[in-house]
């Protein structure tokens, strides 16, 4: 019988492979955006529009991915999703026309939310089963994947500018991933004791039903978190450089800094978990992320931007794992509602940052980054978080087994 260490690790490193793999498809393809706009002729709308159509099918993946998590499992839905990911950037360099690459894109918006569930479905059961806090670092391998896709297109780049030939590649690396991470992950529902199976289940609703109160205040938390969080991404350069006044090599930083924050804190997460309960460190970690942005916004200039920038990617960075993990404790249906209004609020955010900077100022608009994160910690009061499982590195009680 294997050790239940060595039964945790190969399930969290197979885990570990989906996260990558979505994080480095995505990036992979935004590498290359430059090479689609000029091979397929695009205007700037026409570009947004293209990057729009992803989100939309993210966005409207819930009820499929609901239907598909309840019928295949997750185990199965996160490798075909996977496949169907790496598949799609191979169709995307071969779309002869704009029309063409719009439905790639909206297919690959539903491969995302598919995915997106499914992995996560896995990363709670991973903890769920083994009494360990481990979503936060595989949160943090996404970022992973998306470093990877970056030094990979620097590379063929180098040598060859053909998107065929970049993304054939990739997809290649996605084939191995996924076949990796299908030997270690985890089937749901694992086989229940004698004196439990004697005792029939009742059978499942089917269909969709209407989201609890606490599946909308998980909802709404991971919405104004994923504001926050990819408004920062997308203004935190163009704040540096118009408000504070930062020169062009200081300006980058902005991104850079809560990039690097953010994984940071997902790397040391999991044990503050482990210490402290997801709820406090969601309530705390926004609250932070609120005040910190609200300080350096008042008191204005590159120094302050810069430490309130590393405030907001500290304190957002467990909400999302923390999130989910409560989510799919609620069942499938919640977790496949709390990421496509996850992915809305990523969608949603940048754009009415960018209205609320139109109308009034920039520093308005960042002022609304900050209003979100004090609203995630106002959602938090009303989710019912899951007991802080013992820490990833923590000796294995007794009482966990993996059968004989």
């Amino acid at each position: 019988m294997l050790r239940v260490r060595d039964d945790y690790r190969r399930a969290q490193l197979a885990i570990a492979a989906l996260f990558c793999v979505l994080g480095f498809q995505y990036a992979t393809w935004a590498a290359r955006l430059p090479a689609i706009k000029t091979e397929l002729g695009l205007t700037d709308a026409e570009l947004g529009l293209l990057l729009m159509a992803t989100g939309v099918g993210a966005a409207v993946s819930f009820p499929l991915v609901a239907v598909l998590t309840r019928r295949l499992g997750s185990r199965r839905l996160a490798v075909l999703s996977a496949l169907f990911l790496g598949v799609l950037l191979l169709a995307l360099a071969a779309a002869p026309n704009y029309p063409v690459a719009l439905l790639v894109m909206c297919a690959d918006g539903l491969g995302v939310g598919c995915l997106n569930v499914a992995m996560n479905a896995q990363g709670a059961e991973l903890e769920a089963r083994f009494a360990r806090t481990a979503m936060a670092r595989l949160h943090a391998t996404f970022s992973a994947g998306s470093l990877g896709a970056a030094l990979l297109a620097s590379g063929v780049n180098t040598v060859t500018s053909s998107m065929t030939a970049h993304f054939a590649t990739a997809t290649a690396l996605v084939l191995l991933l996924v076949a990796y991470a299908n030997r270690g992950l985890l089937t749901e529902q694992p086989d229940a004791p004698p004196e439990a199976a004697a005792e029939p289940e009742p059978e499942p609703r089917k269909g969709l039903t209407l989201p609890t109160r606490v599946t909308i205040w998980m909802g709404c938390a991971m919405v104004f978190g994923t504001v926050a969080e990819g408004a920062m991404n997308d203004w935190s350069a163009l704040y540096m450089k118009e408000v504070a006044h930062a020169s062009s090599h200081v300006a980058p930083l902005g991104i850079a800094v809560v990039s690097v924050m953010m994984v940071l804190a997902r790397l040391f997460a999991d044990g503050w978990r482990s210490r402290w309960g997801d709820g406090r460190i969601v309530r705390f970690g926004s609250v932070l992320a609120g005040a910190g942005l609200a300080l350096a916004l008042l008191a204005g200039g590159v120094v302050p931007a810069l430490i309130g920038f590393a405030c907001v990617g500290l304190g957002i960075a467990a909400v999302t794992p923390c999130v989910y993990v409560s989510a799919a404790r609620q069942g499938p249906q919640a977790l496949a509602l709390v990421a496509a209004m996850g992915t809305t609020g990523l969608l949603a955010g940048p754009p009415v940052i960018g209205f609320i900077a139109n109308a009034t100022t920039l520093t308005w608009g960042m002022a609304t980054v900050a209003a979100s994160a004090a609203l995630v910690a106002l959602c938090a009061l009303r989710i019912e978080w899951a007991p802080a499982p013992k820490r990833e590195g923590a000796s294995a009680e007794p009482s966990v087994a993996t059968g004989p």
